[in-house]
C-alpha cells in the first residue's frame, strides 16, 4: 500500500492509538482479574445517568427524536444547544455570547485536531508555528494531533512539594521566566498556547494567577489561548480547589459531554469570537459535514431549566471528590514506606504517581503491570514537546481512580508489589 505524508504520519505506531487499543482489549476481556485504572473514561454515576436515560426516553417519546436521527445540522452544529449553551454562560458568568460565538464538533478530539491545525503548522509563507503547553506534562490525545511533525513545544514544570504529615504530595507549577523567555525567542513561531484545566493526567488546576498571567501573555503576542475545560466548571464541574473561569474575546475555551457520563455521545463544544467560530464551521462542513446531534438534543432542555448545573454541583462533582479522598487515603497508606510522591489531587479524576529517586522506568512498569492484569497509563507520554532525556518524564504513571474501593486498593498494591520486587 503506498501511503500519502499524512498516510504515513496518521497510520504509525503512537502512544494514543497503542494504548487505547491495550484498553480496549482488556475491557474486552472475561477475565475477573483485570485491574482497569488506565484510561480516562468517566464514571457511570447510577443517580446523573438515570437523569440522562429518563431524558432520552422523553425524547424518544416526543417529535424532537425525528430532527435529531432524520435532519442534519449546521456544520458549527445544532443551533438550539448552542443558543442555550451561549444563555447559561451569559447567565453564570456575565459573558456577552451569542450562538454564533459556539460551535460543535464530534467530541473534544476532534475540537482540537481542528483548532491546532488552523494556528500552527506549516504558514503560508513557508514557516512552521507550533502550540505552545506552558506546563508539562499534559493530556496525552493533543501529542499525534498535528499534520505536521514536531508541532508542540512544552515547559518544564517547576516542582513544588507540599509540606502534609499523611502524604508525600507534590504539585506542578508553570515556570513563568521560562515561558517569558520562549515567547521573546520565538514568538514568531507560537501559533497558540494550550492548558488543560484541570489538567489531564495530573488532575492539577492552575490557579487564577497563573491563568490571568497566560492571558496577558497570550494578548501581547496576539496569539490565541486555548482553554481545555472537559473537567472543569460549569459542568462536569470536576474541581475540588478554588477556581475562576475565564473567557474573552483572545479565549478559545473547550468544553465536553464526555465527563459527565456521555462518552459515547462524542459532543465536543468550542468557545471563541466569531471569526474562529466560522473556522471551524467551514473545517467541519468539509471533514463531517455537520457534528452528531444526539448529545445535543438531549441535553438541551436540561441546560435551559438549569437542571445541568445542579446535577453537576449535587452529583457528579461530589461523586468524584468523594473519590478522590479515597484515593488519597489508600495512598497513603499502601506507599508510606515508599519514595512514591502523589500529585495534588485538585480535580477531574487522575491519580499522577512520580517514583522519586527510584530506578524504574514506566513503560517498563506499564507491560510488567500488564502481566499482573492491572492496565495504568506509562507517564512519558504525556511530555510531548520536551525532547531531551529529563528522567521525570520517565518516573510518572497515570491512574483513573474512578474506581471502587476494592478495585482501586488491589491496584496500589499491586504497584506496590512489582516495584518492590
Amino acid at each position: 500500500m503506498k501511503l500519502s505524508t499524512f498516510g504515513i504520519k496518521f497510520t504509525q505506531a503512537n502512544g494514543i492509538t497503542q494504548l487505547m487499543d491495550d484498553l480496549g482489549k482488556a475491557n474486552q476481556s472475561n477475565s475477573p482479574d483485570i485491574i482497569m485504572l488506565g484510561g480516562g473514561n468517566p464514571a457511570l454515576i447510577p443517580a446523573a445517568h438515570t437523569v440522562f436515560v429518563d431524558e432520552l426516553q422523553k425524547l424518544i417519546n416526543s417529535s424532537r427524536v425525528d430532527n435529531m436521527m432524520g435532519l442534519y445540522d449546521g456544520p458549527e452544529g445544532d443551533d438550539n444547544f448552542r443558543q442555550a449553551m451561549a444563555d447559561l454562560l451569559k447567565d453564570h458568568y456575565g459573558w456577552g455570547l451569542t450562538a454564533k460565538n459556539i460551535a460543535l464538533s464530534n467530541g473534544s478530539q476532534s475540537s482540537f485536531f481542528t483548532l491546532f491545525n488552523l494556528f500552527a503548522g506549516e504558514m503560508p509563507d513557508g514557516s512552521i508555528n507550533k502550540i505552545l503547553f506552558p506546563l508539562a506534562p499534559e493530556y496525552v490525545g493533543y501529542a499525534d494531533q498535528g499534520l505536521i511533525d514536531a508541532m508542540f513545544a512544552s515547559i518544564k514544570p517547576d516542582i513544588h512539594f507540599i509540606e502534609d504529615e499523611q502524604t508525600k504530595l507534590f504539585k506542578y507549577q508553570i515556570d513563568f521566566d521560562v515561558l517569558k523567555e520562549k515567547l521573546a525567542s520565538d514568538a514568531n513561531s507560537i501559533g497558540a498556547i494550550c492548558v488543560s484545566r484541570p489538567t489531564n493526567p495530573t488532575g492539577n488546576v492552575i490557579t487564577d494567577d497563573e491563568l490571568a498571567q497566560l492571558d496577558e501573555l497570550a494578548i501581547q503576542y496576539q496569539i490565541p489561548l486555548i482553554i481545555d475545560n472537559a473537567y472543569g466548571h460549569p459542568f462536569p464541574g470536576a474541581i475540588y480547589t478554588d477556581a475562576t473561569l475565564r473567557w474573552n474575546d483572545n479565549t478559545i475555551l473547550c468544553m465536553s459531554l464526555s465527563k459527565l457520563g456521555l462518552p459515547g455521545l462524542r459532543t465536543g463544544i468550542v468557545i471563541a469570537n466569531e471569526e474562529v467560530i466560522k473556522a471551524m464551521g467551514r473545517v467541519s462542513g468539509i471533514m463531517t459535514l455537520a457534528p452528531n446531534s444526539v448529545g445535543p438534543t438531549l441535553l438541551t432542555r436540561l441546560i435551559k431549566d438549569g437542571e445541568l448545573i445542579n446535577l453537576s454541583e449535587k452529583i457528579i462533582k461530589p461523586y468524584y471528590q468523594q473519590k478522590s479522598e479515597l484515593a488519597i487515603t489508600l495512598f497513603s497508606e499502601i506507599f508510606a514506606d515508599l519514595p512514591v510522591y502523589l500529585h495534588k489531587l485538585e480535580g477531574a479524576f487522575f491519580m499522577w504517581l512520580w517514583f522519586k529517586d527510584m530506578n524504574i522506568d514506566s513503560e517498563s512498569l506499564y507491560n510488567k503491570l500488564k502481566e499482573h492484569d492491572v492496565y495504568v497509563i506509562p507517564g512519558h507520554n504525556f511530555f510531548m514537546g520536551i525532547c531531551d532525556d529529563w528522567p521525570h518524564k520517565n518516573q510518572c504513571i497515570r491512574l483513573n481512580y474512578a474506581k471502587d474501593e476494592a478495585t482501586l486498593r488491589k491496584g496500589l498494591e499491586t504497584i506496590k508489589s512489582v516495584i518492590t520486587q
